[in-house]
């Protein structure tokens, strides 16, 4: 049995598990009295460090609040996001970031410096990040000042994995993050790259096999044995890391309902140009001055890997970084169909699990919630409502 879960005790995971059930009227304070390396700040010192949340000072927002840039009194800059009171999804997920990383410290995951919970408040304090989020940057449809280079993406893909890696193989019990996507990848100035919102990550002892979960997660990044069956095991997060490696050197979201019919999956064209010996062209071609054709391409080959539709055949984290970094060959006769999302859509519906969360072999049982934004995914989602960026 493990007693203690990153620096705090069993009891804590057990009362995040099911705190959802109390609803809004929880003592949050008192649910975060066990958690270390976590300060708690006072929503004055948060007021003062925003300026009393000015809207110049806003850089975020989404279905749980809205995100502040503010400085505090040692002169650290830190990004604020505050849950909004009507949100009581989120007060589940505000506390599962909280416990999940409260002892976690590695480069390519991001830092929580502490929490506010008063009256009605919930705020989470994170070190800020320059170069904002890869879905606002790289895959944004506005105007970017960024040059992505091809060094810059390969880093982000190293970088990322790296993260996923440790939360994976490092950590124990291994932490499945469950919500992997451009937007939940933060840059800082020297564009490392930072795994954020931990909100909806699950803990995943060794002895398990998998579990068996209501859905919660972002379309198109689903893998499928989770999307249309509930399992979830660490190659969920890794189905999702395939799609973004993807994104990140093609330079286009995964899906895009502008493009033709046939064009609007990543995934999907990613694979038939594979299969037609053309994938060159979805290489950004903003790079191609740049570009380490050959290394592009493996990348990409690597994406496919990682989004192959049976869990088995996808690769762990640490051979994931082997290959990114050239220490390890891709055999590409591993290579075979993907999950691909035009397949999911061929489900109306997932069946819904009414029994909540059930963590194989031990009984445990929990109900499970998302928030976040509209393309978060819940148990009952139609495939076919799929929105661009």
């Amino acid at each position: 049995m493990f007693t203690r879960c990153f620096g705090y005790p069993k009891a804590s995971v057990d009362r995040a598990n099911n705190q959802n059930n109390r609803g809004s009227n929880m003592d949050v304070s008192t649910e975060l009295l066990d958690i270390e390396n976590m300060r708690a700040y006072t929503y004055k010192d948060l007021r003062v460090a925003t300026e009393d949340f000015r809207p110049e000072n806003k850089i975020g927002q989404g279905g749980f609040g809205s995100v502040y840039k503010g400085t505090l009194q040692d002169g650290l800059l830190v990004a604020i996001k505050v849950l909004s009171a009507d949100s009581s999804q989120g007060l589940r997920e505000f506390l599962t970031e909280i416990t999940v990383i409260s002892d976690i410290q590695h480069e390519n995951l991001v830092k929580l410096h502490g929490y506010c919970v008063e009256g009605n408040h919930r705020i989470l304090v994170y070190g800020y990040l320059k170069n904002g989020s890869l879905d606002h940057t790289l895959l944004g449809s506005g105007h970017c000042s960024i040059n992505f280079t091809w060094e810059i993406r390969r880093k982000i893909c190293i970088g990322v994995a790296k993260g996923l890696a440790y939360l994976h193989e490092e950590v124990h019990p291994h932490v499945i993050h469950r919500d992997i996507k451009a937007s939940n990848i933060l840059l800082d100035e020297d564009f490392t790259p930072k795994i954020s919102d931990f909100g909806l990550a699950k803990l995943f002892p060794s002895h398990l096999t998998h579990i068996s979960t209501r859905i919660a997660g972002t379309q198109g990044y689903l893998a499928p044995e989770y999307a249309m069956r509930g399992q979830l095991t660490r190659k969920a997060d890794i189905y999702s890391f395939g799609v973004l490696v993807l994104e990140i050197v093609a330079g286009r979201p995964n899906q895009n309902r502008l493009l033709p019919v046939d064009e609007q999956y990543l995934l999907e064209r990613v694979w038939q140009e594979y299969r037609e010996g053309g994938l060159e062209r979805m290489v950004d071609n903003s790079m191609i001055e740049d570009v380490d054709m050959y290394e592009a391409c493996r990348y990409l080959k690597i994406g496919l890997l990682c989004s192959q539709s049976l869990p088995k055949s996808r690769p762990s984290m640490s051979d994931v970084m082997k290959m990114l970094n050239d220490e390890i060959d891709l055999n590409e006769k591993d290579l075979s169909d993907p999950g691909l999302l035009s397949e999911l859509a061929k489900y109306k519906t997932v069946k819904n699990n009414t029994l909540g969360t059930t963590f194989s072999g031990s009984g445990m049982h929990e109900n499970s919630s998302s928030y976040g934004n509209t393309e978060t995914s819940y148990a009952n989602m139609n495939f076919t409502t799929v929105t661009g960026r």
